[in-house]
């Protein structure tokens, strides 16, 4: 089920999608469609996969009008099979017809994401790694894509620059100042409790950052064999830092990169790259 927070942001991009799509109504369904005709349709999905999205399709539907009925017949983070009904929607088949578009876009899409980020889940599957999510998400979408990647069993990283210090390239760029000077300030100047990383891409970095104490350093395209050396600097002066690694991570490299022994794997293909998950509307009589 999605947060509060998550149910706003749902809220605000179905209204700006039904905006979009139907304007000021759905000019075919007022001319051929009989304002009293009711009629019903169930979701179906048309591949396997992992479902989610089931509370902004009925957002979208309750939206248009109250008195569509919306069934879920599947929970969201659910694998799901070829020909299952996920749920049905019934009621005045105007609204239905002018509803289908908007809650397919939001049902097929938070899917397919869902079901990228099992697929990276179950490839590292038995390893002590944490699957994170980054913030390459669509502007708007930022909360309901994390939440898929949630369904597809992996974790958000930071949702934005307001909830967490991450020193990047660029900064360090910015600053005339060594990397060890950067995190002290950091240190200092950050709100209580926001959690401290910094991105790396040499060992030589790693070993500035690791004595200054960050709780996460981020390992920038570093090889599996940088890696494992990098996890064994780790252990031995800064065990309580925690290793996070990035940077061109796919399906068929992410295993290597878990087995290294880091904690956590970001990807953000898991927003930016996920292919829409086929599921359709199927209409029947009520």
């Amino acid at each position: 089920m999605f947060t509060h927070d998550e149910r706003a942001a749902a809220q605000r991009l179905i209204e700006w999608g039904l905006h979009e799509d139907v304007g000021n109504g759905d000019q075919t369904s007022l001319a051929v469609i009989p304002a009293e005709q009711q009629g019903a349709a169930d979701f179906v999905a048309r591949s396997p996969g992992v479902l989610a999205g089931l509370p902004a399709a009925q957002t979208v539907f309750a939206a248009l009008d109250p008195r569509l009925r919306f069934d879920p017949l599947a929970q969201d983070g659910s694998h799901v099979q070829p020909r299952q009904i996920l749920a049905t929607v019934s009621g005045p088949l105007r609204a239905l017809l002018a509803g289908e578009r908007t809650a397919l876009n939001f049902l097929q899409h938070l899917s397919g994401i869902a079901t990228l980020t099992r697929r990276f889940v179950d490839a590292v599957a038995g390893l002590p790694c944490k699957l994170l999510d980054t913030r390459k998400t669509t502007p708007g979408w930022r909360l309901l894509e994390k939440y898929a990647v949630r369904c597809g069993g992996g974790h958000n990283h930071r949702l934005g620059l307001f909830d967490g210090v991450l020193i990047k390239d660029n900064h360090l760029a910015a600053r005339k100042a060594s990397l060890a000077e950067i995190l002290r300030d950091a240190r200092a100047n950050a709100k209580p409790g926001i959690p401290l990383e910094v991105e790396v891409d040499t060992l030589e970095q790693l070993d500035q950052a690791l004595p200054c104490g960050p709780d996460v350093v981020l390992l920038d395209n570093m090889t599996p064999e940088m890696m494992r050396e990098a996890v064994r600097r780790r252990n031995a002066v800064a065990p309580q830092v925690l290793l996070e690694a990035s940077g061109g991570v796919n399906l068929e490299t992410v295993r290597a990169v878990a087995e290294s022994g880091v904690d956590r794997v970001s990807v953000g293909a898991l927003t930016h790259s996920a292919p829409a998950l086929d599921i359709a509307l199927d209409y029947h009589l009520p």
